[in-house]
């Protein structure tokens, strides 16, 4: 069985020349826009436009060339520059506007009917453990960026690989009915524990026929994909209309996958390591621009393809308690806060945090009491739809679940 698959030839860097034009671009203080900066300044082919021809002939006859110059202008202006009645310029500003806007509007009725393409906002990804399905309320939104964060060994890349798995199940099962693809920012993928993973689901997941576990091909459906860290002149020279590292593996090779509906779970492990050169206090603002820049590129694929984004972060060491009490709302004790700062914060749909108990706090005078493997926990931070608690499991070779544990009197 073939364990995993690249997804595209290995990833490419900048070539010598977009690398001198962007280093320009960036020494003259033109920061890297998005896709729909390059919408707004770039030339218009105005006949590809679904408009009156009279608007067409109008729009082209007043030299006007992109819709940035359309939006600087008020109705009275475009109407004295193109010679339209004020319900032809009203007509074009509609028609140019919703050449930017890439989803539909929705009202708040809408959202809570849950109708047409909203069914995924109640839709979850289970995390094939009952217990840890009950804490999320039946698991990982699909829609949006879920953060997993924690120390080393608190079992990250145990309940990622677990949901590279789940995914493949139908949709009864809490699956998608599709695979995975998890692109390594750091470490080289566990492909041995995924094996091991694989061939204990006939025991892990008893609440699915065996017939159907062994119809699925767990391995051919798990893409792996390696991007390198991002060094202080990579971010410098990142731009949207030109080839990078990382966002070449996300916006094309990543969203081929999905638009061809091979897989609806992308895994990011980790996030940190992309960022992990020194900044200077004067790149800190770089820095956040480029973290706001993955999240809303994330989050579009995340809603255009009702897919769930999970990436994994690290933690580093909070010296200042109100930094302990901004990050990790005052749910966890450990003097650790998430990695990236608030400016990722702002990007997560939900963020959980898993760590290990100590010895202590499992002996019978501590907090928990539990007998067996290392015990961990999985806690909620923050997410708009569940409340601030947590739940106890262990991994073990079947793979991650939930375990009750004997609270002291």
């Amino acid at each position: 069985m073939t364990l995993a698959r690249r997804a595209a030839p290995p990833l490419s860097y900048l070539r010598c020349g977009p690398r001198r034009a962007l280093l320009r671009r960036h020494r003259q203080g033109k920061s890297p826009g998005s896709v729909l900066t390059t919408v707004l300044y770039q030339d218009m082919d105005w006949d590809q436009f679904d408009m009156n021809p009279k608007v067409i002939a109008a729009v082209k006859k007043a030299n006007i060339k992109s819709i940035k110059e359309i939006l600087n202008l008020s109705g009275a202006d475009l109407q004295r520059l193109t010679k339209l009645s004020n319900m032809d310029v009203q007509c074009l500003l509609k028609t140019v506007s919703g050449m930017l806007r890439k989803s539909c509007v929705l009202t708040a009725l809408q959202l809570y009917q849950d109708k047409d393409h909203c069914t995924s906002q109640h839709q979850k990804l289970s995390l094939g453990c009952s217990l840890l399905d009950s804490l999320l309320r039946g698991g990982i939104p699909v829609v949006g960026i879920t953060e997993l964060a924690g120390e080393s060994s608190a079992g990250k890349t145990q309940i990622s690989l677990q949901l590279c798995l789940s995914v493949q199940y139908p949709y009864e099962y809490g699956g998608l009915e599709s695979g995975a693809v998890y692109i390594c920012t750091e470490d080289v993928f566990p492909n041995k524990r995924l094996q091991q993973l694989i061939e204990q689901q006939h025991k892990f997941r008893v609440d699915v026929p065996p017939d159907i576990i062994q119809k699925i091909k767990f391995g051919n459906s798990v893409f792996i994909e390696h991007a390198a860290d991002l060094s202080r002149q990579q971010l410098a020279l990142l731009c949207w209309e030109t080839t990078d590292t990382f966002y070449n593996c996300i916006a094309k090779r990543i969203t081929l996958l999905l638009s061809r509906g091979m897989v609806r779970l992308v895994v990011i492990d980790s996030m940190a390591a992309l960022f992990r050169c020194e900044f200077g206090a004067k790149d800190s603002v770089m820095k956040a621009r480029y973290l706001q820049t993955f999240g809303a590129k994330l989050h579009s694929l995340s809603s255009r393809f009702r897919t769930p984004i999970l990436c994994i972060n690290q933690v580093t060491d909070a010296v200042d308690e109100r930094d302990v009490a901004q990050s990790n709302f005052g749910l966890l004790h450990k003097n650790v806060s998430p990695a990236l700062g608030l400016t990722w914060s702002n990007q997560l749909l939900m963020r959980l945090m898993a760590s290990r108990i100590t010895q202590s706090e499992q002996s019978p005078g501590g907090a928990l009491q539990h007998t067996g493997s290392v015990l961990r926990t999985l806690s909620v931070v923050f997410a708009p739809h569940l409340p601030q608690s947590f739940c106890c499991y262990a991994v073990n070779l079947e793979g991650v679940k939930g375990v009750k544990v004997k609270t002291p009197l």
